[in-house]
């Protein structure tokens, strides 16, 4: 048997000057951080290691992720951790109301782990939520970035819609070609059927997705997935650079620049997204409040350009 111990190990791309943070240290952090411990919540800020955590944080924005802090898949690119999770805590929809309620969230985004051990997929919590943020703090609009509720995704959609969330998010992260190794417990066409269910429920839940940059994926594969999200009539698209949470994770294959994202947004919008946020730095939902400004008021925009052309 050979022994690999000794074995060199591949060397990490160093990170270029455009990708760097500075490590969190102000008082708003610290005090969005005891916030959370006192109220029980997890967030994908801390979870997925998020670069941004920092700026967020400062302004009290973070993105709760409920249904615990144990995932049931292991997808090569996510830093949360992967097990058999607990029971669901009946009390984290008032945690989490409370928490917009404390901090004054004009805008929050609420997702979680997969829990694919439930026979809802979750999707009930995040109702339960939806409901509680909606009782203690009205003028909040409220995001969620749902798994894909595998095998439980028409009646997820259905009930969860219902609910209207002011948008809802779920992301595609990569190109088709390189889910079987980057997202093997997905499947590409079903998350895009997801989205395109959202929409045919209810046309005014805006509807958002991202991809990650970086993996080794094509420049046309990238304008293709941007196609087909717009064939399923997808709002919003984000797209940032992936980076390797661990050695034990996928490897990033490049460190896509600046002006390429610049590039890819431009792209984007020209193929009629209402919003694109393409930078390397770029996540879910950073940024996400002003962003669904933006968004709201591009349709506003398109719908009045379009009254006028009926007249």
């Amino acid at each position: 048997m050979n022994d690999l111990s000794s074995a060199p190990k591949p060397e990490r791309k160093r990170k270029p000057d455009w990708i760097r943070v500075k490590a969190p240290t102000s008082r708003g952090y610290g005090e969005t951080r005891q916030l959370m411990r006192d109220l029980s919540l997890n967030t994908v800020c801390e979870e997925a290691a998020c670069p941004n955590i920092g700026e967020c944080w400062e302004k009290k924005h973070a993105t709760v992720m409920i249904l615990g802090d144990t995932c049931t898949r292991a997808c090569a690119f996510c830093n949360v951790k992967t097990g058999m999770p607990g029971r669901v805590d009946p009390a984290e929809p008032e945690h989490v109301a409370e928490l917009a309620l404390k901090t004054g969230l004009e805008h929050i985004v609420i997702t979680s782990v997969d829990r694919d051990d439930l026979p809802d997929g979750g999707a009930n919590q995040f109702i339960k939520v939806i409901e509680a943020l909606r009782a203690a703090t009205p003028k909040t609009t409220i995001e969620i970035l749902t798994p894909d509720f595998r095998g439980k995704m028409r009646a997820a959609i259905e009930a969860i819609a219902t609910a209207r969330p002011d948008v809802f998010n779920h992301n595609l992260e990569t190109v088709p070609r390189l889910y079987p190794t980057i997202r093997p417990g997905a499947r590409y066409y079903a998350s895009l059927r997801l989205l395109e269910e959202v929409k045919a429920h209810d046309p005014s839940i805006f509807t958002k997705s991202g991809i990650m940059l970086g993996l080794g994926e094509a420049r046309l594969e990238v304008h293709q997935v941007m196609d087909d999200m717009r064939c399923a009539d997808i709002d919003f698209l984000t797209m940032g650079q992936y980076l390797q949470p661990t050695p034990k994770h996928a490897e990033v294959a490049e460190f896509v620049t600046p002006q390429a994202f610049k590039s890819y947004g431009a792209i984007a919008r020209a193929k009629g997204f209402l919003q694109v946020a393409s930078t390397p730095l770029t996540r879910s939902s950073y940024h996400a409040g002003d962003d669904f400004a933006e968004m709201r008021a591009a349709r506003e925009a398109r719908l009045a350009k379009e009254q006028k052309k009926k007249r």
